[in-house]
């Protein structure tokens, strides 16, 4: 496989926004746990092309977060705020995806698809300023 770094993060955008796109058809369809999923993976997927540019990938969800944190939230290139709707994010779509008994609402879903959106669009500020 070739392509470069810039063309890994392009590629992650996209599939952040594929998954940012299914998110929000399934809270349109009333699926609010599969909603929840696929708007927690739109922001990993987003954060991992930020963290691409640095040639670093984890295979554990909690290292590419906390590259992600350590490299750029508390360097100040994103907002400090963006750390807790990347750590909201991943616990809700834990419990959704594990408790059995977790109630998704309309009301998580549709927050969280407004997280992923705000997310989405200052990665691809960051990786277009990076290229």
């Amino acid at each position: 496989m070739g392509g470069s770094i810039e063309d890994l993060a392009k590629y992650r955008i996209e599939r952040a926004n594929e998954d940012l796109d299914r998110a929000r058809r399934e809270l349109d369809i009333g699926d609010y746990k599969l909603s929840l999923n696929r708007s927690y993976y739109a922001i990993f997927h987003a954060i991992r092309a930020v963290n691409i540019l640095d040639e670093f990938d984890s295979s554990k969800h909690s290292g590419v977060i906390a590259h992600f944190n350590q490299c750029h939230v508390k360097t100040g290139e994103f907002d400090s705020s963006i750390s807790k709707k990347i750590t909201s994010a991943m616990n809700v779509r834990q419990k959704s995806d594990y408790d059995d008994f977790f109630i998704a609402s309309k009301n998580d879903a549709e927050i969280q698809v407004q997280q992923a959106e705000e997310i989405i669009k200052d990665v691809e500020k960051y990786v277009d300023s990076k290229m």
